[in-house]
């Protein structure tokens, strides 16, 4: 393969290099995972600041839509144009829009700032992939790509805690907090990747498919949004003719996707099987993972009785068990050079972990629910990171920005369509399962109390776990009951859909990395010696 189709051999990087490397990409992706989290604790802190109640749910979608929108377009621009000019322009598109955001007066403000922060943020993460993919080879790869499912654990947890401390404090800090952290990575990133060649090709860029592709994102997450909250029933015209746009959009955007030179997503790239399959098992991956531990901080909050910051910490099991484990597998994986069997048992260990969950009560120990979460972080750190490697070695190094950045395309999307369902699931569940226990309540308590709650009883919200623990001791009890007993389907239908995912895994062709084992003793040093020659 000539040159003339863009970078076809990997730059030889010495071990110190691909750290500060690492280093860079990672700060920029705890950046885009950390806003992903740090918004929810303070949320209802920044709308009593800057009003605007009726729009609360817009702060965190636009985020949701510009990031998974964009997605997919970082990786065939970066394919055209090279990483480095992509990677910078997403850290400092996410640094403005975080500076916009702390000064932001309103909320309309803040929501257009926050989409401004998302448009960044779908860069973050497509290029972190890509990035490492052009500069190790397959064989390489997992020691380093394990590391970064530390990330995603560490933003679980440092999310909460950091949103709660800054709301009980100053809340613009949430978004001024993501400037120096943009400032390191744009120094290392950039100071390293100025190595990494990029041949310039004649190329043509994909407009149709590129504007399709948006637009069918943002219909579809629109009305899995919105659907089933006021004003936007289900049967409504606004939601069925949002699901009506996104079936025809997607038809044309694979209509103009066949016929395109420079498709934005090449459709022969699905004639991999590994490919394929990989994006569909990240596709439920992500359905399960978001969909459903987003209510685990809910039940240590409202049955527990912990603060935002505290149930930060109480998710610190789920982020060992991912984090170790993602570092662990990805040396392994890395020495054996085969990924199958680390996403089969993992995908199960998940599965596990969400079924186990169903068993939650308001009796339920600490140390039991803490077991739960162990088994949950387990599976995702044994999934993660090998199925992107799976997707990631059937690829040619032209099409490595496209392929990667599909996969975490796919995952945000499973999580943004998991949210919505899952979430459809708790809304229909949650008022029928209050209602006769808040009844019963309402009759064990003094007339007086009775009287001054009733009006109250239909206006219980799950979001405001502060106010659920003011309510008198019955009726607290009764609405910690009653939640507990919707999120045992939601759980149980995040656990059986994950099954679908080992499943998939299982469909997976049992392919070695490509490239030889890697080997921390003479191969480092001829990288070493490679790197000084392209300096010099």
């Amino acid at each position: 393969m000539s040159t003339a189709v863009g970078q076809t051999s990997r730059p030889a990087l010495s071990h110190r290099q691909i750290l500060l490397l690492m280093g860079g990409l990672m700060t920029g992706m705890l950046l885009a995972a950390l806003d992903q989290t740090i918004v929810g604790t303070a949320l209802p802190t920044i709308v009593g600041k800057l009003g605007g109640i009726n729009h609360y749910s817009w702060v965190v979608t636009a985020y949701l839509l510009a990031s998974t929108a964009s997605t997919p377009l970082y990786g065939k621009v970066s394919d055209l144009y090279g990483r480095r000019p992509l990677l910078m322009f997403a850290i400092g598109t996410f640094m403005v829009g975080s500076l916009l955001a702390g000064i932001s007066q309103n909320l309309d403000e803040l929501i257009l700032f926050r989409g401004i922060q998302g448009l960044g943020a779908g860069g973050l993460m497509t290029l972190a992939f890509t990035i490492i993919s052009d500069v190790l080879p397959p064989r390489e790869r997992p020691r380093y790509q394990g590391i970064f499912g530390a990330v995603f654990g560490l933003s679980s947890v440092a999310g909460p805690l950091v949103g709660g401390y800054f709301a009980q404090h100053d809340w613009r800090w949430i978004f001024y907090i993501n400037v120096p952290l943009a400032i390191v990575a744009i120094f290392f990133c950039y100071s390293v990747l100025r190595l990494v060649p990029h041949t310039k090709r004649e190329h043509r860029v994909d407009w149709a498919g590129s504007a399709l592709l948006v637009t069918t994102v943002i219909s579809l997450l629109l009305a899995l949004s919105f659907g089933g909250t006021k004003g936007w029933a289900w049967t409504s015209a606004k939601v069925i003719g949002l699901l009506a746009a996104f079936v025809v959009l997607a038809v044309g955007f694979l209509l103009v996707e066949r016929r395109a030179a420079e498709p934005i997503l090449p459709l022969r790239l699905f004639r991999n099987r590994s490919f394929s399959i990989s994006n569909a098992a990240t596709f439920i991956l992500g359905f399960s993972m978001f969909g459903a531990i987003i209510y685990v901080p809910l039940y240590l909050q409202i049955v527990k009785g912990a603060t935002p910051t505290k149930s930060g910490l109480l998710m610190l099991p789920m982020m060992a068990g991912l984090i170790i484990t993602s570092i662990i597998s990805g040396r392994v994986i890395s020495k054996l050079g085969r990924y199958k069997w680390s996403t089969v048992i993992g995908t199960a260990v998940l599965s596990a972990g969400l079924l186990l969950f169903t068993r939650l009560s308001t009796d339920t120990t600490l140390w039991e629910a803490f077991s739960y979460m162990l088994i949950i972080g387990v599976g995702l750190g044994l999934s993660m990171q090998p199925l992107i490697l799976a997707v990631q070695n059937g690829l040619a190094l032209r099409d490595m920005g496209s392929g990667t950045a599909t996969a975490t395309f796919f995952r945000s999307l499973g999580g943004s369509v998991g949210v919505a369902a899952l979430g459809a699931v708790l809304s229909n569940k949650l008022a029928s399962s209050l209602a006769p226990l808040v009844a019963a309540a309402l009759k064990r308590l003094p007339p007086g109390v009775a009287h001054r709650f009733a009006g109250k009883a239909n206006s219980i919200s799950i979001n405001d776990p502060a106010s659920i623990r003011a309510l008198p001791g019955p009726l607290r009890s009764a609405v910690q009951h009653g939640f507990v007993a919707t999120l045992h389907p939601i759980f149980l239908v995040a656990g059986l859909v994950s099954l679908i995912a080992v499943v998939l895994c299982l469909l997976l062709p049992n392919r070695e990395l490509r490239g030889a084992a890697p080997s921390d003793g003479r191969n480092g040093e001829m990288r070493d010696a490679s790197a000084e020659a392209l300096i010099g």
